[in-house]
């Protein structure tokens, strides 16, 4: 009497225990493989060079130090700087979703009116977002003089490339349902946009919108360093002429600011999307 039994290597279990083996194999790998790149970058980057983080970190305290108590001094001249940064991540922000929806549109599958179009979108997204504002700030401070201007212009560009990214990236996953039931009754392209599309990924703009005028804000001190004014410039320049203690209290207000940005972000964006 024969029976028909498999061979233990070739039963199922087998074969699933295999498969889970090279699995976690090639996990491993990547792991492996992440930590030497990272490991390297901590080289490259001296984190591992005791001597000098054993000479700076003292400096560091001592720095700190020199920083107490915070001076307050000039605080009614700081208003005025406080005011245009927030002017500028404001203004940055609204240009840079004026320019970010269409080109969102542009450049999601689902919505694009042909493929050049759909091309030269992610081309104009790819540029503005490579770009750094501090990079723009420079630029554009060359081409049109200090002040206000270049920093929201730098702000704003530099914005239509991640923004316009999530928001062709929400509108390609949005759900076709609605867009199909739509056209089958015969809603032209731009009703389905309107009344389909739309409303799907009103939130996760209203989101992405709000969470990149809190980075805004705070991108706009940084372009101070280029001349491109607000409360940034005055945080360079009272680092110029060592006055740690302006500094510290310059940083108190800009936490002080930051705070009442996030927090009052929040309220609007519960606003919106209830």
């Amino acid at each position: 009497m024969t029976t028909n039994s498999q061979p233990p290597d070739s039963s199922p279990l087998n074969s699933i225990l295999r498969q889970h083996q090279r699995r976690w194999l090639r996990h491993t790998i990547r792991v492996l493989l992440l930590l030497g790149l990272i490991i390297i970058s901590f080289i490259s980057v001296e984190l591992f060079n005791i001597e000098r983080m054993a000479d700076g970190i003292p400096a560091i305290f001592k720095l700190m130090g020199e920083m107490l108590p915070p001076d307050f001094s000039r605080f009614p001249q700081w208003i005025e700087p406080i005011f245009d940064t927030l002017a500028m991540s404001i203004a940055g922000t609204a240009l840079a979703l004026g320019l970010s929806l269409p080109l969102g549109l542009l450049a999601a599958r689902n919505t694009t009116p042909h493929p050049i179009a759909l091309h030269s979108a992610r081309t104009i997204l790819n540029i503005t977002r490579a770009i750094p504002e501090l990079i723009l700030g420079m630029i554009l401070v060359a081409a049109v003089g200090f002040g206000k201007l270049p920093g929201t212009l730098a702000l704003g560009l530099h914005s239509v490339g991640m923004v316009g990214k999530f928001f062709a990236e929400a509108i390609e996953l949005s759900d076709q349902a609605p867009v199909e039931a739509a056209r089958a009754v015969g809603a032209t392209a731009p009703q389905v946009i309107v009344h389909s599309i739309l409303p799907q990924v009103f939130p996760q703009m209203t989101d992405v919108t709000f969470y990149r005028w809190e980075y805004n804000f705070r991108a706009s001190m940084v372009l101070g360093a280029v001349g491109a004014g607000g409360i940034g410039l005055e945080i360079i320049s009272a680092l110029r002429i060592l006055k740690y203690q302006q500094v510290s209290a310059l940083l108190i207000v800009v936490l002080a600011m930051v705070t009442l940005v996030d927090g009052f972000s929040n309220y609007l964006r519960k606003g919106f999307i209830e």
